[in-house]
């Protein structure tokens, strides 16, 4: 088959539109060509990267005419690194290129284009929010470093700062590769299994305090009383210096073990006025201040005054199920993972929330049983991972009966595939609230109502 454009091919684009997360749309004799690093309304130089029967993928070589939206990006090693990929705009623009990518991924996936999309919900500052840093140990020319994964590669950028990132992680971080390049501790090599540290994970909380945990390939990291001295010195508020032991032969960051170095097991976390007691395998919003926006919007959408019962579907440690119970009569939350449903418990009762039960087990097991046997809720929150929710959640979740189901996703993609296939049950959606969780990387939250429809 012919195609108008070819791979490696080098043309000279008009951008006509956002195509979504930190690409533009040219048109070459009727093929789309989304173009990495390009704002709509510029022209600029690209090559082909990719040719498919649909669309062709290409990538900025120099940019001819400008868009007023296109920033330098701050960060020195952008070019390099895979975390952020929509520097090369400024705020607004970012903002603007979200909300558009939203819109076209629900007209491309489900063909929904009949409901209210709202405009993101931004920072005031959208610099240094995240609450956790997980930084990769590696071998560089010049010895053993820290740093962050090329986009589409194995290969090590090495930085112990990082623009998203907060003071404290890029304090631990320098600590942590001056004592191995001291201690002359072997980084993993995840291609050999041979080494010893894997990764540096870094929490903080609202009060400043600190986190460190180093992942290790075995127990028997030496020397990690003096390591503990330096962070104290290093890292004003640290609380906590942790051995993680991970001797798979796996993608997953952390392992199943955790060993007290130094200081106290668990970092407190204050959100919506709710305590959250955090270990190193707990999961938690990386950027609690759009988190508190994220939830506070579920529980909006969701309508409750106070004599419902709600279900709260892929729970996690139970910040949505907890917020909701302050609205509901009664709340069930069901998870998969028994640390994070042990977190849920202990995180209600720690705050003395008692209308809510947290069971153990998947969604797609537990939730058909619990309305076969009768369970009738008026609102469904769905919050389910990347790939979104399994066909039995979502038959079950329907044949419920509730009035409103709040679709919380981390996924524009299958959030749209969902609510497509909530359609097909009797359920329309109304709202989609995107929210900018992870500014600068191209990913967004989002918020849908969806509600059931009329007869």
């Amino acid at each position: 088959m012919e195609y108008p454009v070819k791979k490696g091919e080098r043309l000279i684009l008009a951008i006509e539109r956002a195509g979504g997360a930190g690409t533009g749309v040219a048109v070459v004799e009727g093929l789309a060509v989304l173009v990495e690093g390009a704002l709509p309304g510029e022209r600029v130089e690209a090559e082909i990267t990719q040719v498919q029967p649909r669309y062709a993928a290409a990538r900025v070589l120099r940019v001819l005419d400008a868009a007023p939206g296109r920033a330098d990006p701050p960060c020195p090693v952008y070019a390099a690194c895979g975390g952020c990929r929509m520097q090369f705009m400024d705020y607004a623009a970012h903002l603007n290129a979200l909300g558009e990518g939203v819109k076209q991924t629900f007209r491309r996936v489900a063909g929904l284009t009949d409901f209210a999309l709202l405009p993101p919900l931004g920072m005031d500052d959208p610099w240094r929010y995240r609450n956790k840093a997980v930084y990769r140990a590696g071998m560089a020319e010049d010895g053993p470093r820290l740093g962050f994964v090329a986009r589409g590669t194995h290969r090590l950028v090495a930085a112990t700062d990082c623009l998203l990132q907060s003071p404290q992680a890029r304090s631990v971080a320098r600590a942590v590769e001056a004592w191995m390049r001291a201690q002359r501790i072997p980084p993993y090599d995840e291609r050999t299994g041979r080494g010893l540290l894997r990764h540096l994970c870094v929490r903080t909380n609202s009060r400043g305090q600190t986190m460190a945990v180093l992942v290790a390939a075995r127990e028997n990291l030496p020397n990690t009383a003096a390591l503990a001295a330096a962070l104290r010195a290093e890292v004003p508020g640290l609380s906590s210096v942790i051995l993680n032991v991970n001797s798979r032969r796996t993608q997953e960051i952390l392992g199943p073990r955790n060993r007290l170095i130094w200081g106290q097991d668990r970092l407190e976390e204050e959100l919506l006025g709710l305590k959250f007691s955090l270990s190193p395998l707990s999961f938690f919003q990386v950027n609690t201040r759009q988190a508190e926006r994220l939830y506070a919007q579920a529980a909006e959408f969701s309508g409750l005054d106070g004599g419902e019962v709600a279900v709260d579907a892929y729970c996690g440690a139970g910040a949505i199920g907890m917020v909701l119970a302050r609205r509901a009569r009664r709340v069930l939350g069901i998870e998969i993972v028994p640390d994070a449903v042990r977190d849920a418990r202990d995180n209600a009762k720690a705050n003395g929330i008692d209308n809510v039960e947290f069971l153990l087990g998947a969604c797609e097991a537990v939730l058909p049983r619990l309305v076969q046997d009768g369970l009738r809720p008026e609102v469904v929150v769905l919050d389910p991972p990347r790939k979104g929710c399994e066909e039995a959640v979502l038959s079950a979740a329907a044949n419920s009966g509730p009035a409103r189901i709040v679709y919380v996703s981390c996924n524009p993609a299958t959030l749209a595939r969902d609510a497509g296939r909530l359609a097909g049950l009797g359920y329309a959606l109304k709202k989609v609230q995107p929210v900018d969780m992870f500014p600068w990387t191209g990913e967004v939250e989002c918020v849908a109502l969806i509600q059931r429809a009329e007869p």
